[in-house]
Parts: C-alpha cells; sequence; structure tokens
C-alpha cells in the first residue's frame, strides 16, 4: 500500500524518523533518535552593572598568640657594659677548677629524673646539647650557682627560658619553663628560685633542658660539668 504524503517517512543512515504533518499552520521540530534537531533560541536578559564598584571587606587574618611569660616579661638582653660592671662586683674565680669557684653548686630542681642526655640523637635536627630533667609542670627551678640573669624570655624551639651567667663567663640556659621569676640585670645566688618546669617550645612533656656553655660559646655535657663542680645528677 502506498503512503500518504502525510505520513510521508524519512531515514537518516539506518535510523527512522516520522515526519508528522503540520497541523494548524504549526511547524514542528524533527527528532533524530532521542536528540533534538533544532533547539529555539533563548534570549539572555540584560545584565545590569551597579554604577559604582562593590567593596568586599579584606579577610582578617588573626596573629599567633606568644606562649605567656609570668608577670609579663619579655625577652630582654642586658647590654655588655652592664653584664660585665655586675661580673666585676662578683669575687674572681679560677676557672680552670671550678665554673663557680669555692662557691657552692647546687642541682637545678628536686624531684625529677633524666631523661635525655647531651650528644644523643634521634629527636633533634643535630645532637642534643643538653641535659633533660623530667619533672611535674611547675616544679621549682633555682639557680645553680652565683651569677647574673643576662638573658630572659621566649626563644623558639626552647620555649621560655632563662640564661644565667656565672662568675667565669659560663652561661647556664634553663629552657622549657612555664614561669619565669627573674628579669635580665638580677643577680642570684644558689638555690634562687628564677622559675618553673613547663613545656613550652618543641618538647615532648614537661622538663628543664640545661645547657652549660663556657664563655657563651659552644655546649658541654652539663652532667660532667655538675660532677665536676662537686653535684651528680
Amino acid at each position: 500500500m502506498g503512503q500518504t504524503r502525510d505520513e510521508q517517512a524519512a531515514y537518516v543512515g539506518r535510523r527512522r524518523a516520522s515526519v508528522a504533518a503540520p497541523e494548524s499552520g504549526i511547524p514542528t521540530t524533527p527528532y533524530v533518535g532521542k536528540r533534538r534537531a533544532a533547539t529555539p533560541t533563548l534570549e539572555r536578559p540584560a545584565l545590569t552593572l551597579p554604577a559604582e564598584p562593590i567593596r568586599v571587606p579584606a579577610a582578617r587574618v588573626e596573629q599567633p598568640t606568644p606562649v605567656p611569660v609570668t608577670s609579663g616579661r619579655r625577652r630582654a638582653d642586658v647590654d655588655t657594659a652592664t653584664i660585665e660592671r655586675v661580673l666585676a662586683d662578683l669575687e674572681p674565680v679560677d676557672a680552670s677548677t671550678s665554673f663557680a669557684g669555692e662557691d657552692t653548686v647546687i642541682l637545678p630542681l628536686a624531684g625529677y629524673r633524666l631523661t635525655a642526655t647531651f650528644g644523643e640523637y634521634g629527636l633533634w635536627s643535630s645532637y642534643h646539647t643538653g641535659l633533660d630533667f623530667a619533672a611535674d609542670s611547675g616544679t621549682s627551678l633555682v639557680a645553680v650557682a652565683r651569677g647574673v640573669v643576662t638573658s630572659t624570655g621566649y626563644d623558639g624551639a626552647y620555649g621560655n627560658k632563662t640564661v644565667l651567667t656565672l662568675e667565669d663567663g659560663t652561661e647556664v640556659w634553663y629552657a622549657h619553663q612555664t614561669s619565669i621569676y627573674v628579669s635580665a640585670g638580677d643577680v642570684v645566688a644558689p638555690g634562687d628560685v628564677i622559675g618553673t618546669v613547663g613545656s613550652t617550645g618543641n618538647v615532648t612533656g614537661p622538663h628543664l633542658h640545661l645547657e652549660v656553655r663556657p664563655g657563651g660559646g659552644d655546649p658541654v655535657d652539663p652532667r660532667a660539668a655538675l660532677i665536676a663542680n662537686g653535684v651528680t645528677p
């Protein structure tokens, strides 16, 4: 049977698509498979920009809060002239036999256990430069010998640190403190409380990191230095 013009069929490739006859003069859109062969054009609405540019407030960046030091003390260094004047007021000592001469030398704290010794490798960037005394946070720290406080404050990986300069120029560093009770320029005697044990800086727990630096130079073994001065940690 022949097909009428209203039922005429169109072929695309091997797929069949029926073309319906227009009704009432309204054109139809042919389909190929299930895809529309023609898409009506949509008019894009006009975009009106504001006359003045929109001001976006700058993001606020919070600055890190530094580790507090008791009594609000910030790091301070005494000028060389002041250090020399204070040390000159103290009696001279024989540095060849003891960094404290005939003065009393004591341990820096009580109720501790040693956890890391001088020269060890592992947790540190090079080697361990001091002697670690693990103790409860808040345990009192005392001056090991007579001297003058030459520096106090926060010092990176050392945390809150106090530097005590002894009569022969040897520096004793107390690191990771929670509290600092002295200021640069203070003269202290053996047993004077200078601060407390803490865990500031790079630590795995509360402890005192003690360093001994003859003449303010490279560190030496604190345990050997203390033993040479009559006390054994």
